[in-house]
């Protein structure tokens, strides 16, 4: 036991974003020399096919009746030990300490068994006054995009599970600006003053259950999948993504905090403001987009008709199940 938990925690210490970069790598906000058209001379499946993010378009995706509700363990209550805030120069991860018991992981939704363990969740972002997301749906994005970065726990590390198309679970949640700040994310945003250079963590001062950063029961049922990459060097081909179509509020002045977060820079400079951390789309190929039996979608090959109070119900009861199952214990 203690060696799994020691495994556990060596697993959850390491940033997914650094995964297998062999060289300088940075957004073209950083330096056009070493973006993300450079990325395949680091790492060459970064020009490979599966690669993500992708525009979903409605009207290409396929209903699939067996993505139904995600089983949660861990995601409703704050955890043991407090929650880790970093500034790594690419972006803002988030992350528990150690994972010792109860460790915070999903199953269910058509993902393969038996579970996925979170690793740690991170954001992208743009710059004043644009749009910073890298997912979008129909062309829509976010002003911020949120990963929720889960391991399958059939494999015994993360260069296991790199080389595997069901290797990761990501979560992927886009953050709408508004006036109004979200308090939900009021823990995080005053924890990135502190981060004054790449390479800082800190402690948040305040703890709180993941469930309160994800869309509400209902939202959770509606969902694109596709199978796809880390949006990183080395940008592995191993990661099963879900893409909620819900997004979530977040307010103006928390997401200029975020735009304020330090990154690298020369020597003896004072450090210039992180902004658009996103990799360009990219091309779906002959890659199918699922969506779940709640999502929206335009296809236009004909659909069975869906009676309108039948589906209303049928969502009801989904949500029902998932409220349930999302705050299940160990």
């Amino acid at each position: 036991m203690w060696a799994l938990g020691f495994l556990l925690h060596f697993l959850i210490i390491q940033p997914v974003v650094q995964v297998d970069s062999k060289g300088t790598w940075c957004y073209d906000s950083q330096d056009p020399k070493c973006g993300p058209t450079h990325w395949k001379e680091l790492a060459p499946a970064c020009g490979g096919p599966a690669q993500s993010p992708i525009n979903i378009d409605l009207r290409l995706v396929q209903r699939d009746n067996t993505l139904g509700p995600f089983i949660f363990q861990g995601y409703d209550s704050a955890p043991a030990d407090p929650w880790l805030l970093e500034n790594d120069g690419h972006t803002v991860l988030l992350r528990v300490n150690s994972c010792r018991q109860s460790c915070p992981a999903i199953r269910g939704a058509g993902l393969p068994s038996p579970e996925y363990r979170l690793l740690q969740l991170h954001f992208h972002w743009g710059s004043p006054g644009h749009e910073g997301s890298e997912h979008s749906l129909d062309e829509k994005r976010g002003s911020m995009e949120m990963h929720v970065v889960h391991m399958n726990t059939k494999y015994q590390s993360m260069k296991e599970a790199q080389s595997h198309p069901d290797g990761f679970a990501v979560l992927a949640v886009l953050l709408l600006e508004e006036d109004r700040d979200n308090t939900n994310f009021s823990a995080i945003v005053s924890g990135l003053k502190n981060l004054s250079s790449p390479g800082v963590s800190v402690n948040l001062t305040s703890i709180f259950p993941l469930a309160s950063l994800l869309p509400s029961a209902l939202g959770l049922l509606r969902y694109y999948r596709y199978s796809g990459s880390l949006t990183t060097p080395g940008c592995d081909p191993a990661v099963l993504w879900t893409v909620f179509e819900n997004t979530i509020p977040i307010g103006r002045a928390q997401v200029a905090q975020f735009q304020t977060v330090p990154q690298t820079g020369p020597p003896g400079l004072h450090p210039r403001p992180l902004r658009d951390n996103f990799r360009p789309q990219q091309p779906l190929g002959g890659r199918r987009i699922s969506a779940s039996p709640g999502a929206s979608i335009r296809s236009s090959v004909a659909q069975k008709p869906h009676h309108p109070t039948l589906s209303c119900l049928h969502l009801a009861f989904l949500g029902l199940g998932v409220g349930l199952r999302l705050w299940d214990g160990p």
